[in-house]
C-alpha cells in the first residue's frame, strides 16, 4: 500500500495507492466523508471499499482532501474538493495510460464530490454511492446520469432521511440505458455503526455482478 504524494490545485495531497498487476486495469478511486466531520482517506468505509476494488484487480487510490492531514490547503465547500478529485484522477490515469475504465465510490460527503466528479468525466463507467447526503446538498447537476452505478443507504439514517436518498434515485432512474441499484441496509445509521459487514457484503456482491458482465 505505497503511500503517494502528489499535486493539486491548493498544493500537495496525500494518497494511499495500490497498483494493479494488470496493464490495462481499471482504475477506482474512494473519496472520504466530510473533512470537517472526520472524514479522511483512512476511514473504515472507504478503508474497506479500497480493498474491495483491490482485490478485483483495480488501481485503487484514495486521498485525503485539501487540508486534511498532509494534504495542503483548507476546506472549500465541495469546490476545492472536487478540484482535488479531477487532480486525483488525473494522477491515476497519468500512471495507468492503459487503463480501459474508471469507477468512483465515496461516502457521505465522498459520495457527492464523487457523483459531480461523474458527470464531468465520461470515461467513469461505474459508481458506488454510500449514504449520499441528497438532502444537505443539491444533486439537480445529475441531469441525466451518464452511468450505472450503485446507491446504498441506511434504513435509519437520521443525517440523510431514506426518503430523501428515494427522492433522488427515483429521478436518477429515468434515464434510458442507465441502472441505479439502490439497497437499504436493515437498521443502519448514516455511519453504518455495526452494519459495516452487511455494507460491504452489499458493495462487493454489486461489484461483482458488475464485473461478471464485462468480462
Amino acid at each position: 500500500m505505497p503511500e503517494v504524494i502528489f499535486t493539486g490545485p491548493a498544493g500537495r495531497l496525500e494518497g494511499r495507492y495500490h497498483p494493479a498487476k494488470q496493464k490495462n486495469a481499471p482504475i477506482a478511486m474512494i473519496l472520504h466523508p466530510h473533512p470537517q466531520f472526520h472524514g479522511t482517506m483512512n476511514h473504515q468505509i472507504i478503508y474497506q471499499c479500497y480493498y474491495a476494488f483491490a482485490h478485483r484487480g483495480f488501481s485503487v487510490l484514495r486521498f485525503n482532501f485539501r487540508g486534511v492531514g498532509r494534504s495542503q490547503g483548507s476546506f472549500d465547500h465541495g469546490t476545492g474538493e472536487l478540484s482535488d478529485a479531477a487532480s486525483a484522477l488525473d494522477w491515476a490515469q497519468t500512471i495507468n495510460p492503459e487503463a480501459r475504465a474508471c469507477w468512483v465510490a465515496g461516502f457521505s460527503f465522498g459520495a457527492w464530490i464523487g457523483m459531480q466528479l461523474l458527470m464531468r468525466r465520461p470515461e467513469v463507467e461505474g459508481f458506488i454511492s454510500i449514504a449520499p447526503p441528497a438532502n444537505l446538498y443539491d444533486f439537480s447537476f445529475l441531469a441525466p446520469c451518464p452511468s450505472s452505478g450503485l446507491i446504498v443507504h441506511g434504513e435509519k439514517d437520521a443525517v440523510v432521511p431514506p426518503k430523501d436518498v428515494n427522492t433522488l434515485v427515483e429521478k436518477l432512474k429515468t434515464q434510458k440505458g442507465i441502472v441505479i441499484d439502490q439497497q437499504v441496509i436493515p437498521g443502519a445509521n448514516h455511519f453504518f455503526d455495526g452494519k459495516l459487514q452487511p455494507l460491504m457484503e452489499t458493495v462487493t456482491a454489486y461489484l461483482d455482478m458488475r464485473l461478471a458482465n464485462v468480462r
